[in-house]
């Protein structure tokens, strides 16, 4: 069993940090987003999406 975690140790503890990363960054879009925030730059003129993103702020 010693052996087996210091061969993949590292290995183990990069997968779960990236795992604790993206759970991180996904939950934080989650929040925004029910907070109402907007992950677009707000520059409107050339988006193909133009007056799709912001109906509810009208």
């Amino acid at each position: 069993m010693i052996d087996w975690i210091v061969q993949y140790g590292g290995t183990v503890f990069v997968v779960l940090l990236l795992a604790f990363l993206i759970g991180v960054i996904v939950y934080s879009m989650q929040k925004d987003k029910k907070a109402g925030k907007s992950s677009c730059g707000s520059s409107c003129a050339g988006c193909p999406m133009k007056g799709e993103c912001h109906k509810n702020e009208k």
